[in-house]
């Protein structure tokens, strides 16, 4: 392999230069372009640059040989293939929305290779441009967008900005729901240390951030409840729920371990929280994009699992 000079089009004006490395890197972990940043075997105009730099346009990045393992990208990313590419729900010519699947991060990074936006850009060696809209939790199932135009990602990030991008999501959790929609409005505060593990909690002095609970329906020891995100903080949901003194069902960070382990006995394999529902302006145009995905099948069959029980016990 040799060194390569690539020219930045306008089209990739903007993006990170960790990002720009990871598509023209295909295989090649997060993990060794960071530390290729780091050494300065990177350069941008001759000049070295911090994994933060944001590409312009007319720049001239320099790569420099890299080799991955035999094997190694078939074993990371290979296996996902398949799984993202039929889980694509929505695509035009300036985005797509992927119904990700738990337990599947949305990039590599924090101990993992390859994530949804890698495998992908494998999938589709010949697409000029990927790149995530927004994240979700690699427990966390449902709609994810993904821009294939960097003006659309431009344009989704300031609706992003300003609320315009609606996201509901369904979550499972702990007891019976009272009344009817409530409106959890408390402040969160990232990274806060409990036993050497970074968390998110409550805190007076943290970014605002507000949740609606909607009930959808009891399941006798869980109710399933359905949530509109009003902010996008870490973990939000997760913490608000906790809050409340109801949290998700799965939820081994924020949850309740005695709950976890009867949801267990139900079926319960992971988070119960899937991001059932997103809406959006398409971009340049008026035009509202509604994009849906169903309940996935194991968190179904857990629900009608709790049901059964349910009713034996009224029999």
């Amino acid at each position: 392999m040799k060194v390569r000079h690539v020219d930045v089009s306008a089209e990739e004006a903007g993006q990170r230069i960790d990002n720009f490395l990871a598509r023209h890197l295909k295989g090649v972990p997060r993990s060794v372009i960071y530390r290729v940043l780091r050494r300065g075997e990177v350069r941008v105009n001759s000049g070295r640059i911090r994994p933060q730099y944001k590409l312009k346009a007319g720049d001239t990045v320099r790569i420099p040989p890299l080799r991955i393992a035999p094997g190694q990208q078939k074993t990371t990313a290979g296996k996902r293939l398949p799984q993202i590419e039929d889980a694509i729900v929505f695509e035009n010519a300036r985005l797509l929305v992927i119904d990700k699947p738990s337990g599947i991060a949305v990039h590599g990074g924090s101990g993992v290779s390859h994530g949804v936006i890698e495998a992908l850009r494998s999938q589709r060696p010949q697409a000029p441009y990927l790149e995530l809209v927004h994240r979700l939790d690699r427990a966390t199932s449902g709609c994810l967008i993904i821009a294939k135009r960097r003006s659309a990602l431009r344009a989704l990030h300031e609706q992003l900005r300003f609320g315009l991008v609606h996201k509901r999501y369904l979550a499972l959790l702990r007891g019976e729901w009272s009344g009817g929609p409530r409106r959890v409005q408390a402040a969160l505060r990232k990274n806060q240390q409990q036993g050497g593990e970074r968390v998110v909690r409550v805190d007076p002095d943290g970014k605002e951030a507000e949740t609606i609970f909607r009930p959808v329906s009891d399941h006798g020891i869980a109710s399933l409840v359905d949530i509109e995100l009003k902010t996008g903080r870490t973990h939000q949901i997760r913490v608000h729920a906790a809050h409340i003194g109801q949290p998700l069902a799965g939820d081994e960070k924020y949850g309740d371990y005695e709950f976890n382990r009867r949801m267990k006995a139900y079926g319960l394999r992971r988070l119960f929280l899937h991001a059932h529902m997103i809406e959006f302006n398409e971009p340049d145009s008026d035009d509202v994009i509604h994009v849906s995905a169903p309940l996935p099948d194991e968190l179904r069959q857990v629900l009608d699992n709790l049901d059964t029980a349910v009713m034996e016990t009224h029999d």
